[in-house]
């Protein structure tokens, strides 16, 4: 017994403030650490910088007792339990993890990252590899599919951590895919929060326009007090009832008289600061919710199942909206603004200036050269560069318009009939559910369109537009005249030559639609 009360005054577990975390095993410098010790129990090592002198091994009057549980042990050589999955503890920095992303097609990819890595860092990696177009609306979901719900990491967020919370064997996965709606509540406040829910605000400051109170208060990082009735569900209980909610900067109360606002009556909810806020997307089949537009309040305490899950439903798509929205700011405050600004200050850099380059390394050898002299040279100013370009571009539109001009004979109607299938907005033959799913997914934002063939009608296309929140469909209806191949939406009034003709007028010109077509949905394959 001598030799295990040497070996346990040498070895010490680790400490609150020692580097050494929980389910991580230590690394030996060169193969020279402490002597291999075997024991019932599991030893934990003082991670310490300085290198331990090598020492003999000492002959123990207990016997060798081997491990009956060796799937439960790090490597064979480490006797410290390992638990990743149980997500004990902040992931060290030093240390790779292997991260999983699904795209909308259900296709997956695998990505190395360090513990500090980033939501849109992990975002500006992908859009890289799969040579998407960089902006700011590329998220990365967090999805639950045994509980349908899910949410969009902030940029800020790590995602290591998150992917540390999910309980092991959970059908939890990361989705990259588009989300308009992630800063809309700094672009068009006025509409998100609606004068009806920020009444005490505006009451609190009369002199103020409803458009510059909220400006201030997402200016400076703060919520605005927001009030409104939202259905609950009874802990328990399959019966949703109905309530006047507040949320104040003390939290998230509900009245339990009526709307009043006494303090007798107010009855704390939930706190937001230790929870996480999800869309529900399928609240009628699996929790029963009164409306399609069901959220849900996940405490970090809870880790699997329905249990502690806070189930909220709103009466609209702008009711849940400008929860969600006031939630986030709330949760997250200037921290949301300043990602905000960031990725605003990320799309105003030229590309040959931004941190990380969106071309590939053959591409990014490349130079600008101009032929109008006798030789050539290399056009070394960066604007001169940029006017080069937009010559270039313009000269390509002349070509393209005197494609248009040429007679029937010469002109290709196969072409003008197929050519919109290499376009990102154009997604074949969907129905009309799963178009409405795909534009909810990516942000009911006016502006966001596809273009889908239809269904009904063989021969022709279907615009489908997000106006308030609201997804549109407008048929395009092939037309030929004098031997030549047009398409219209309003019975041959504005004839195209093409439906990429037609989506780059609507892009500028709102024509019969409620709004310009300002972004399009697309699914990249990983």
């Amino acid at each position: 017994m001598d030799g295990g009360a040497q070996q346990s005054s040498r070895w010490e577990p680790p400490g609150p403030g020692d580097t050494e975390q929980d389910g991580v095993p230590g690394e030996k410098d060169g193969g020279e650490g402490p002597p291999e010790v075997k024991r019932s129990q599991p030893l934990f090592i003082h991670g310490c910088s300085r290198q331990l002198p090598v020492e003999e091994p000492r002959a123990s009057s207990l016997p060798s007792i081997p491990n009956p549980f060796p799937e439960l042990c790090s490597p064979s050589n480490s006797p410290i339990l390992s638990s990743p999955a149980l997500g004990q503890g902040p992931p060290r920095e030093a240390t790779s993890h292997v991260v999983k992303v699904f795209g909308e097609d259900g296709a997956c990819r695998s990505l190395e990252v360090s513990a500090g890595t980033t939501a849109r860092q992990l975002c500006e990696t992908l859009v890289r590899r799969t040579r998407a177009l960089q902006d700011h609306s590329w998220a990365l979901v967090e999805l639950h599919q045994h509980l349908a719900l899910e949410r969009c990491l902030e940029d800020h967020e790590s995602v290591v951590e998150v992917q540390s919370s999910w309980p092991p064997g959970a059908d939890s996965r990361f989705v990259f895919r588009k989300n308009f709606a992630k800063y809309e509540l700094f672009k068009s406040n006025a509409s998100l929060f609606p004068e009806v829910m920020v009444s005490s605000c505006l009451e609190a400051n009369k002199s103020m326009a409803h458009s510059e109170l909220i400006q201030n208060f997402l200016n400076s990082g703060s919520c605005p007090e927001v009030q409104g009735f939202l259905q609950l569900r009874e802990a328990g209980r399959k019966v949703w009832k109905r309530f006047y909610f507040s949320l104040r900067r003390s939290g998230l109360y509900y009245s339990t008289k009526g709307t009043s606002k006494d303090p007798r009556h107010l009855q704390y909810f939930a706190d937001l600061t230790e929870s996480n806020i999800y869309y529900v997307t399928q609240g009628k089949k699996l929790y029963g919710t009164p409306t399609e537009f069901g959220f849900c309040i996940k405490p970090y305490k809870v880790r699997s199942g329905m249990k502690g899950l806070k189930l909220l439903c709103s009466e609209d798509e702008q009711s849940r909206s400008c929860w969600m929205a006031a939630f986030r700011l709330f949760k997250y405050g200037m921290q949301l603004y300043r990602n905000y600004q960031q990725a605003q200050a990320r799309l105003s850099q030229p590309p040959w200036l931004g941190p990380t380059p969106l071309r590939s390394v053959s591409d990014n050898a490349l130079v600008a050269m101009d032929f109008s002299g006798c030789t050539g040279r290399v056009i070394e100013n960066p604007n001169e560069v940029l006017t080069v370009a937009l010559e270039e571009a313009q000269a390509w539109r002349k070509k393209t318009t005197h494609r248009y001009s040429l007679p029937a004979a010469c002109q290709s109607s196969s072409l003008s009939a197929a050519i919109h299938r290499t376009q990102p907005w154009f997604h074949g033959r969907i129905s009309r559910e799963d178009t409405q799913q795909l534009i909810g997914r990516q942000g009911l934002v006016d502006g966001v369109f596809l273009v889908r063939e239809s269904q009904r009608n063989p021969k022709g296309f279907v615009l489908s537009l997000c106006h308030l929140q609201r997804v549109k469909h407008y048929l395009i209806l092939p037309s030929e005249e004098e031997g030549r191949l047009y398409f219209t939406m309003d019975d041959g009034q504005t004839r195209f030559a093409d439906l990429i003709q037609l989506v780059e007028f609507h892009q500028i010109n709102r024509g019969i639609l409620p709004c310009k077509l300002r972004h399009y949905c697309t699914c990249v394959a990983l």
